[in-house]
């Protein structure tokens, strides 16, 4: 038996086993982790194949298409935005998603990265155009909440997950930013002649509470003594009343003795003269003392 005898009586088998070994080549299908792979049979989706092992029919089915599921960024865009008070200003954006429906994604719209483009141009136009010019530089981070939230619910239907979608910058022309600049300097100066104004006042409010409780302190002290001189007054007419004239006499006799070691007190050397007043004064008050003692 020769060579060609032996191909001729099993070229059925080996026609069978190449069709078998075909058919499983075209069958099983390996799909990557950052991959799915959309089966169409006849032109139509059939399925969605995941990561991992896979088998389809043979001669029927077919990939269509590979799509990454890996995130993706979208080059940094800058588009023109008008405020709401009327100020043209340039705003840069960067985008990132990814596909998370490759069925949607592949029938439903051609340019992925232009779509989501234009999509958050218009919805960063329209955001901007509702505030005015102080409100985008202050209320930033609402601003990126709000467009992000948008721009998830309108490529929803593609099948695509916005994942990040950020403002990276808010420039203004030269003409606008030197007027916002004169702007912000007024302010500044406006800011400091009030406060030094506002500190003018608070320093003569508190010179007029200074004044007011050092007024208050003195109306104490002289009605404290104006107590205590009642006091005194109303012991020594109760003394009067008690001992009689001869009370009186003491004190006025006490008064004066008092009165004349005040003049005695001094520096230096000084000459005092007494009147004859004076010495019969120091007798009466030596007298009264002792007869009360």
């Amino acid at each position: 038996m020769d060579f060609e005898t032996l191909i001729g009586g099993n070229a059925i088998f080996l026609a069978l086993a190449a069709f078998v070994i075909l058919c499983i080549f075209l069958g099983v299908r390996i799909v990557p982790q950052s991959q799915k792979h959309v089966v169409e049979r006849f032109g139509r989706l059939r399925a969605v194949l995941g990561p991992g092992l896979n088998f389809v029919v043979p001669f029927l089915d077919s990939i269509a298409h590979k799509v990454s599921i890996l995130e993706r960024q979208l080059p940094n865009a800058s588009q023109d935005a008008i405020t709401a008070d009327n100020v043209l200003v340039k705003v840069e954006t960067s985008v990132f998603y990814r596909i998370t429906e490759p069925e949607k994604t592949v029938y439903r719209i051609r340019d992925v990265d232009g779509a989501i483009a234009t999509t958050v141009a218009g919805i960063v136009r329209s955001e901007i155009g509702k505030l005015e010019l102080d409100q985008v530089q202050s209320n930033r981070a609402d601003l990126i909440t709000k467009v992000r939230e948008q721009v998830a619910v309108m490529v929803d239907d593609w099948g695509i997950e916005v994942t990040r979608a950020e403002i990276l910058d808010v420039n203004l022309d030269e003409a606008t930013r030197a007027a916002m600049l004169q702007q912000l300097n007024a302010e500044r100066a406006r800011r400091a002649q009030v406060t030094e104004a506002e500190g003018k006042k608070r320093a003569v409010e508190l010179n007029a509470e200074a004044e007011l409780y050092a007024a208050e302190q003195q109306a104490k002290a002289r009605r404290i003594l104006a107590d205590a001189e009642a006091y005194s007054t109303g012991v020594i007419a109760q003394a009067i009343r008690e001992n009689g004239l001869e009370a009186a006499q003491y004190q006025v006799a006490l008064k004066q003795v008092e009165a004349l070691s005040d003049v005695a007190k001094g520096g230096g050397k000084q000459t005092i003269l007494l009147p004859a007043q004076a010495l019969e004064a120091f007798g009466n008050a030596f007298q009264m003392l002792k007869g009360r003692g």
